[in-house]
């Protein structure tokens, strides 16, 4: 296993989010939507393990091969709200 790094920030509050999580050696060998699924994984499991999380994908690049990725989507809070669009970079640890 092998730690990466995952920063995210989303627009409707401004904050931003710094978290490492473990995963496989040849994560970054994957497509960039399985690179972010894993970390989404990772946030679902144990970050807020008592409430399931749901989001979309916008768009998901990887820069260069094994290179840091980065995404855009929306977290989807349920029906009836407003989808919060977010930003996110992945990449191993330094």
């Amino acid at each position: 296993m092998t730690t990466y790094t995952a920063w995210m920030t989303d627009e409707e509050s401004g904050n931003e989010g710094v978290y490492d999580f473990e995963a496989p050696a040849d994560l970054l060998d994957q497509t960039p939507v399985r690179i972010v699924r894993t970390f989404m994984d990772h946030v679902d499991r144990d970050l807020f393990p008592r409430t399931p999380i749901d989001y979309e994908i916008n768009a998901a690049i990887k820069h260069g091969p094994g290179g840091v990725v980065t995404a855009m989507g929306s977290w989807l809070h349920g029906p009836g709200t407003t989808a919060m669009p977010f930003t996110l970079f992945i990449g191993r640890r330094r």
